[in-house]
């Protein structure tokens, strides 16, 4: 796997996501917070869509950090991203 790089900055976050044609979304019925997803293609129905204001308000209330990868082994373009505690790996 290539390297994955790590970020709280809401501008990279959202130029990577809008890259890859996804959109910030959270797993349904888990409360005012949720489980943060970013959905990509096709609506996900296990997913709610959430504006990016509402998206990194859950963001930086969890102080979550956006795991991502910007090229798969081979070259292509990655879609892999993961949500992970801020004090973690520091």
């Amino acid at each position: 796997m290539a390297s994955a790089s790590r970020t709280t900055d809401h501008d990279m976050i959202r130029k990577w996501v809008e890259a890859r044609d996804g959109r910030p979304a959270r797993v349904k019925g888990r409360g005012e917070g949720g489980i943060l997803r970013i959905d990509f293609g096709e609506p996900e129905e296990s997913l709610e869509p959430l504006s990016w204001e509402e998206f990194f308000t859950v963001f930086d209330e969890n102080e979550l950090a956006f795991l991502h990868q910007d090229e798969t082994a081979d070259g292509k373009t990655s879609r892999f991203n993961k949500f992970v505690d801020r004090a973690e790996g520091h």
